[in-house]
């Protein structure tokens, strides 16, 4: 006889998001500060927008494939892989973009918005590593309860256990 443990209920789709959107919030904060401190408005600027690019990104994918699995557990790997995907692509647009608007070097420091990007995208896979590493979820799912009517239908009728010889 195994015991049963009481399945889960479905957690909210931000739960996954939280750690990481959170670490790496905190960690472009930093930079954004110092950035101001150390070279000036265009440093935290440029700082303000690796943070605003890193967020979004990261958190859009994130929601996407938190979606996906919920709703569709055998795509998770597919649209993950897609996700990563976009997301690249869509970071390489937002460089093509703010430096073909020529903002960057102008109004945004190029580095502090380099800097951001790396340090908050290193907080974000940490936490989220960490998240993924400590969360219990089951390898599979158990097996429901059967009804008092299923139950003994499968007992032996003469009291042997079964298997037992």
């Amino acid at each position: 006889m195994t015991t049963e443990s009481p399945l889960q209920p479905p957690r909210p789709v931000a739960v996954p998001l939280l750690r990481p959107a959170l670490a790496s919030a905190v960690v472009c904060l930093v930079i954004v500060g110092a950035g101001a401190v150390v070279d000036g408005a265009p440093a935290a600027s440029g700082a303000g927008v690796g943070a605003a690019l890193v967020l979004g990104v990261f958190g859009l994918g994130a929601v996407a494939v938190d979606l996906v699995s919920a709703v569709l557990p055998s795509a998770a790997l597919l649209i993950a892989l897609l996700t990563y995907t976009l997301q690249v692509l869509a970071m390489a647009l937002a460089f093509v973009v703010l430096t073909r608007s020529g903002l960057l070097d102008e109004q945004l420091s190029r580095e502090w918005l380099a800097g951001a990007v790396v340090a908050g995208t290193v907080a974000w896979l940490v936490a989220h590593l960490h998240g993924a590493l400590t969360a219990r979820i089951p390898a599979f799912e158990a097996p429901r309860a059967h009804s008092p009517a299923e139950a003994s239908a499968d007992t032996p009728r003469d009291g042997s256990e079964a298997g037992a010889r």
